[in-house]
């Protein structure tokens, strides 16, 4: 039923420092920008990783009034190869700690930050993602 993620968005007010901060986090600039309204871009959309999924910003003027405004609820977890490097990396680019460093079994370490534009982003090491891609 459910096959995979098709689209992950994130929201931002600022769209353009946004839309740097993940073309310099992804080393990739976005392949698709809707504009808005006549205000800077209302979404980009990168296309990124072993399956290319797509990673969308929008603008959080189009968030629905519920939508909370701190970080919360989900956390998508990108499988990266190195899981200290990484999160050094996003630190070091202004992102906030969330979730430390988690061994959660052999060959499967999680971390999470909050990004400058209040999003959390999960990173992790799992063996068993890299076995599917041997497959």
């Amino acid at each position: 039923m459910l096959r995979g993620p098709a689209t992950i968005n994130l929201w931002a007010d600022d769209m353009e420092a946004a839309k740097k901060w993940y073309a310099d986090l992804l080393d990739v600039e976005p392949y698709f920008e809707a504009p808005g309204d006549g205000q800077p871009a209302a979404y980009y959309e990168f296309r990124i990783g072993d399956h290319l999924s797509e990673l969308g910003l929008i603008d959080r003027r189009y968030a629905p009034s519920e939508a909370a405004a701190t970080p919360g609820g989900a956390v998508v977890h990108w499988h990266v190869d190195d899981v200290r490097a990484t999160l050094d990396r996003l630190l070091a680019m202004g992102a906030t700690p969330y979730m430390p460093i988690t061994e959660r079994g052999p060959g499967f370490v999680t971390a999470s930050v909050v990004d400058p534009f209040g999003n959390v982003l999960g990173i992790m090491y799992n063996e068993h993602y890299l076995e599917m891609l041997d497959r």
